[in-house]
């Protein structure tokens, strides 16, 4: 974090910048009141990167198109009804050069009420800015930098807390969650993003709060999901949303990772197992793709990938423990909860495709497969291919260094085969040497569900054995066929 005085210069240029400038002269010189606020404002202070431009003014969203549109190369309105005009900004080029832009939000002060049920807020717009960032999730995200002579406004004591480290409510937390409980799940958030803790009065009221959570839309709850799981180390978050009991109300199979153990039987704690998988998972994404953005789908699968041991937990004779097909029984969980959470299909696809086959490569440890194996490995598969490698790496979390050496050793040969196959047999590809309209005239059919048998046939051929050429193909079709 920076120091105070490197914030406030940060703070400073933001203000000053020809953007900033030429959008706070043209308000005033209209008579209103502009401001940078939150997020922008607390970033600029903690030395992180600032994405997104939100301001704040006492204009109505007409007054706000009339100002901006002269000094826009665009506008939209998509956000009129709740007070907000989006535009893109240039700023003055220097010596005929053409300048830079920025794309900015600007809201009218709020002062919104909720009816208590829905948490749809009854759009009201306000004149005041303190009123504006005391309605606001956060102390940290309730501070604004007036424009266009700078000047830091903090009605809530938001810089104290960002030094200290702190998430806190501008006012009581029973109220800030009452309006809107999804706030909740934004603490939890900003913990794990910002490496802050959440004070002791808004954490209680998380608890007391959480099954209010109900009341929110399953798409603004996988919204934040996902906003968490992006984070560099969403784990401090997840741990809060299961303390809380959050994590009950919106993502259950979570907390039920946490297995009493049993004093005559033991296993590993299956919660921690989890949690330390998924960070796993996430080390090994900037090792293997640097830079990449954060792959929330895979990550939603290390969470989830032993969701079924606690339906499947057999307690054996002698101390034993097993957990037989909790991949299976995990992704029908995965995918009845992806669903009620509005996930896409495709997300719950891979994620569900992950989940079971997360457990195929510990055959390979146990002893190498034959290529017919690897080839069927691949094909199985198939785009989670790259997922899958890193999963079942992030997924060894032995303290045994022997054991986990052998694991580590066993799935570097994997992959040296599979590469090695792929160069051999545009292993990508993955089909028979013959198509559909080939298999037809081969053996003299029409199109049906003959051709279909025929081609699993071959596919098998090409999985077990390799590539065999077209006329070898065309030999063990007619054969295959003569003895159906």
């Amino acid at each position: 974090m920076l120091t105070m005085a490197e914030g406030l210069d940060r703070l400073g240029a933001l203000a000053t910048s020809p953007i900033m400038a030429r959008l706070g002269a043209a308000f005033a010189q209209a008579g209103f009141e502009l401001a940078i606020v939150g997020g922008p404002v607390r970033d600029a202070l903690l030395g992180r990167r600032t994405n997104d431009l939100d301001l704040a003014t006492d204009a109505r969203p007409d007054d706000i198109l009339r100002i901006v549109k002269p000094l826009a190369s665009a506008t939209w309105d998509i956000g009129r009804e709740f007070g907000t005009i989006g535009a893109k900004v240039a700023g003055p080029g220097v010596s005929g050069e053409p300048g830079t832009s920025e794309q900015v939000e600007i809201t009218t002060y709020r002062a919104d009420s909720y009816d208590g049920v829905t948490r749809k807020p009854t759009v009201a717009f306000g004149d005041d800015l303190d009123a504006d960032l005391s309605r606001r999730d956060f102390t940290v995200g309730a501070m604004a930098l007036r424009l266009p002579v700078p000047a830091l406004v903090d009605p809530t004591g938001g810089v104290e807390d960002l030094v200290a480290g702190i998430l806190r409510t501008p006012g009581d937390p029973d109220v800030s969650f009452g309006d809107d409980p999804l706030r909740m799940l934004r603490a939890a958030r900003f913990a794990a993003q910002l490496g802050f803790t959440v004070a002791p009065d808004t954490l209680e009221a998380m608890t007391r709060l959480r099954a209010s959570i109900r009341i929110v839309s399953p798409e603004r709850v996988q919204g934040e999901l996902v906003k968490l799981l992006a984070t560099d180390d969403p784990v401090p978050g997840i741990r809060i949303l299961v303390d809380t009991g959050l994590m009950g109300e919106i993502l259950p199979e979570v907390p039920a990772l946490r297995l009493e153990i049993d004093e005559h039987h033991h296993h590993k704690d299956v919660y921690e197992h989890s949690l330390t998988v998924l960070q796993q998972t996430i080390d090994l994404e900037h090792e293997r793709h640097p830079g990449a953005a954060p792959d929330v789908t895979l990550r939603l699968a290390a969470l989830l990938h032993d969701i079924g041991k606690p339906a499947t937990r057999k307690l054996e004779p002698g101390g034993g423990v097993s957990f037989h097909h909790h991949d299976l029984k995990g992704a029908r969980m995965a995918r009845k909860r992806l669903q009620a959470l509005r996930f896409d299909t495709a997300t719950i696809g891979a994620v569900v495709q992950l989940i079971e086959q997360h457990l195929r490569f510990f055959g390979y440890a146990e002893g190498a497969w034959t290529d017919s194996a690897v080839r069927r490995y691949v094909r199985d598969a198939g785009s989670e291919l790259e997922r899958l490698h890193i999963l079942t790496r992030a997924d060894v979390t032995t303290r045994n260094a022997r054991k986990a050496g052998r694991l580590r050793r066993a799935y570097d040969d994997i992959e040296r085969r599979i590469t090695e196959l792929a160069a051999q047999e545009e292993l990508d590809a993955m089909r028979p040497e013959l198509d559909g309209n080939r298999i037809q005239e081969v053996l003299g059919i029409g199109p049906g569900r003959e051709v279909g048998e025929a081609y699993r046939f071959l596919l098998d051929v090409r999985l077990d054995e390799g590539v065999i050429g077209p006329d070898a193909a065309e030999q063990r079709l007619r054969a295959w066929w003569a003895a159906r």
